[in-house]
């Protein structure tokens, strides 16, 4: 059992966080606010590349901070599949001791993904250059969402696909005997599919290139040059064009997990919508490819303060200082999307409490995550009272009203649409209950532990 789904079993025990399948319910935090210092988890996005990175390297990767969530043990578990030791010395605390690039081993098993994306399609990448046939599955949400985006640069690469239609888990991939390096644009913008044509290229001779519309988290370009891979990025009308020189040798190297700025965003906003709140979140990981979310509440009107700033393991960091105070609605274009994408659930509760409307603009990324957020945050912020709309792949919401609360939302196995409700349930008139918290132990683990050692009161039901 891994030590996450540990922790998940003592607090089903305990009554500390949420049974599996079971309703939790967050009531008002009235009038005493959220108040206190914290350390919120690793930061996921880097703490899957750490192990990645790590297993494609030669020597020992040494790990601290490192995300204990669900999610980051399943890609623990495939890269043990795959030849690598993954290896946890204390909390946070990992070592990896890599194959070398193109040095995978053929997995004896099916790879399951649970509910993590980022897993998939990384780890697709990273075995799509290498001479191996394997098997990707995961849970209900992750077997409906959409492969086809880095199956077709992969498949132009080299590398072959068997699967459901769409390109949709479970499927097999035979990586190329022969990979070869490719220039992609992709239709996107996402990280994931960029991160993926960047693993696979690391076993392909000469360049692979690929140039984003939009820039997008830059997380995988700092890692890899941190482990001592060739790489080159340059603007490109309003894009990067990134290239990476194949066939390196990676060498083990010492990861700090910076706090997850998503992670950060529920009790963050906690303490903005909530009268008399005052926190600190400690070691924020602030890379300007996930600074949205606090452009965007900094237009608000939001008191955040950013306290010794601070560089880790190549990526900036800071404390923040979060205050209440008075929100008021703006309009969010979409060219700002992919840096904040997984913001937006938590986004909309601040919109329901700041006063005017806000305007959500280019969602329909939002469509395709764990669930469709779009219209799951909008179900849900209506059955609270809030008004609340969504036209084409924009989400309006009225805020500065009444929020009656006293909602059931249905979670829909996503971990943000949870933890945003929970979090709406603090400043509603009446308690929010989520119909079954369980899929945040993907992300967060501790979550309920952490907002209630705030000040917060969120319960089993």
């Amino acid at each position: 059992m891994s030590d996450s789904m540990v922790q998940a079993s003592e607090e089903r025990k305990t009554g500390s966080g949420p049974a599996r399948n079971a309703a939790v319910r967050s009531r008002p935090v009235r009038p005493r606010g959220l108040s206190g210092a914290v350390d919120v988890p690793g930061d996921k996005s880097i703490s899957h590349r750490a192990i990645i990175m790590g297993g494609l390297a030669v020597g020992e990767t040494k790990i601290e901070g490192l995300l204990e969530g669900e999610d980051v043990h399943r890609t623990a578990a495939a890269l043990r599949a795959l030849g690598a030791d993954v290896r946890r010395h204390g909390a946070g605390s990992w070592s990896v001791r890599g194959c070398g690039v193109g040095g995978f081993g053929e997995p004896d098993d099916v790879l399951e993904m649970g509910n993590s994306g980022t897993a998939a399609r990384l780890l697709l990448g990273a075995v799509a250059s290498t001479r191996l046939t394997a098997f990707f599955t995961g849970d209900a949400s992750l077997r409906s969402r959409p492969m086809q985006r880095v199956v077709d640069p992969l498949s132009q690469m080299g590398a072959r696909f068997l699967s459901r239609g769409g390109s949709r888990l479970p499927l097999a991939i035979v990586g190329a005997a022969d990979p070869v390096p490719i220039e992609y644009r992709p239709p996107v913008a996402s990280a994931q599919v960029k991160s993926a044509v960047l693993l696979a290229g690391l076993n392909c001779p000469g360049r692979t290139t690929v140039v984003e519309p939009h820039p997008t988290r830059d997380h995988t370009e700092r890692m890899l040059r941190h482990f001592g891979a060739t790489l080159t990025v340059a603007d490109e009308d309003g894009g990067r064009r990134i290239t990476l020189e194949g066939q390196p040798e990676l060498e083990g190297r010492e990861v700090v997990v910076p706090g997850d700025p998503s992670s950060a965003a529920f009790p963050l906003v906690a303490a903005l919508i909530v009268p008399g709140s005052e926190i600190t979140l400690r070691n924020v990981g602030l890379n300007p490819g996930r600074a949205g979310l606090f452009e965007t509440l900094a237009e608000m009107g939001a008191d955040i303060t950013m306290t010794d700033r601070r560089d880790a393991g190549g990526e900036p960091v800071a404390d923040l200082v979060v205050r209440a105070g008075r929100l008021r609605g703006v309009d969010v274009p979409a060219e700002r999307a992919p840096s904040m994408i997984d913001e937006y659930p938590i986004l909309a509760v601040a919109a329901a409490v700041a006063e005017g409307r806000t305007r959500m603009r280019g969602l329909a990324e939002l469509r395709v995550k764990e669930s469709d957020r779009l219209g799951g945050m909008a179900e849900g912020l209506a059955a609270c009272g809030v008004a609340v709309a969504v036209e084409g792949d924009d989400l309006i919401v009225d805020g500065g009203r009444r929020i009656a609360g006293g909602a059931t939302i249905r979670s829909r196995l996503d971990h943000r649409i949870a933890m945003a409700f929970l979090t709406l349930g603090m400043a509603a008139e009446e308690a929010v209950s989520v119909d079954d918290a369980s899929p945040i132990a993907t992300s967060f683990p501790g979550f309920a532990s952490l907002m209630n050692g705030l000040g917060a009161a969120i319960e089993g039901v």
